[in-house]
């Protein structure tokens, strides 16, 4: 899942409350590779679900999703909170292999004690320490990628041998918040790196994605606000010895289709409807001003230095 620079970028996100059923999210993300977005997102946590609601697993249904598309970006979201660094780089790994090098993660963390309840391994701590210890599970689970070299794998016949165990690699790596040996038990992913993504849209997460994202998701009321928001995460990457256009940056935007029909009392289209169908790409793009008005989304648009495009999530309330 490459994220070429100096193109402008669309991808959407593909979240179904209590929608269990793989048509639906397959649907979707046909949709959207047919309307040539760059990637899909679908969101995932360890907060309890409403009242009569559960969730699917975000990794888990994006590799259902995989082997029906052939070029559409797959980013779950990922809780590294209370999850072991390396079954985060097995899942994502394998995502990459089914998918054949299409897959990225989404860095989340899990604040509240409810959800610590859920797990039940150790009490909730604050944003900080919790998002200092996903930049450590980002760099380890990087780390375990790369402990396989890339032709580690001769799987000769003749012999039984499926590696070469001498370009296997341990990891050793010490944190603040946790070891880990390695090597990983996964082969090497298709890309190498599955692309990293962050929704840096609060002050506490900028640090972490500037040193760790491909990807950044931000909130701004402006392109002006835009632009400073990315030159402040760019500015920390370089920081960090990256080079500042490594860093996409993605104005996260927020479509309320129903608002937009009922401003000008025209009813809502079928696939916007309260319904098991997916709203359409095409229908993200000429609504998207819902919230964030036309001027504003066109101005970023076309001003070459402020995001590099959109993440965009549809709300039909």
């Amino acid at each position: 899942m490459a994220v070429p620079t100096g193109t402008l970028h669309l991808a959407a996100a593909i979240d179904g409350d209590g929608q269990y059923q793989a048509p639906y999210y397959v649907e979707l993300a046909r949709l959207a590779e047919g309307g040539t977005l760059d990637f899909i997102t679908l969101d995932d946590t360890f907060g309890p679900p409403g009242p009569g609601r559960g969730r699917l697993d975000a990794l888990a249904v994006l590799a259902r999703v995989a082997p029906a598309t052939g070029r559409i970006g797959l980013v779950p979201t990922v809780t590294t909170t209370h999850t072991e660094p390396f079954h985060v780089s097995s899942s994502v790994a394998t995502l990459d292999w089914v998918s054949r090098g299409r897959a990225g993660w989404r860095v989340e963390v899990s604040a509240t004690e409810a959800e610590a309840r859920l797990v039940g391994r150790r009490p909730a701590a604050p944003a900080g320490e919790l998002w200092a210890e996903a930049g450590e599970v980002a760099d380890v689970v990087a780390r375990l990628w790369d402990s396989w070299e890339d032709d580690a794998e001769i799987r000769d016949t003749a012999t039984g041998r499926f590696i070469d165990r001498d370009k296997l690699h341990y990891v050793d790596f010490e944190g603040a918040h946790f070891s880990v040996r390695g090597p990983a038990i996964v082969p090497r992913p298709p890309q190498g790196h599955p692309v990293v993504a962050v929704a840096a849209t609060d002050p506490v997460t900028w640090q972490t994605a500037a040193r760790y994202a491909d990807v950044a998701y931000v909130r701004a009321t402006s392109p002006e606000e835009a632009g400073r928001i990315r030159d402040e995460l760019r500015g920390r990457a370089v920081a960090h010895g990256r080079e500042p256009g490594a860093l996409t940056v993605l104005a996260a935007v927020a479509v309320d289709l129903a608002m937009g029909r009922a401003r000008t009392g025209t009813p809502r289209p079928r696939a916007a409807r309260r319904s098991r169908r997916p709203t359409r790409p095409a229908d993200l793009r000429c609504t998207a001003g819902a919230r964030w008005n036309s001027r504003g989304l066109i101005a970023v648009r076309h001003d070459a230095g402020t995001v590099n495009g959109f993440h965009i999530t549809v709300s039909e309330d």
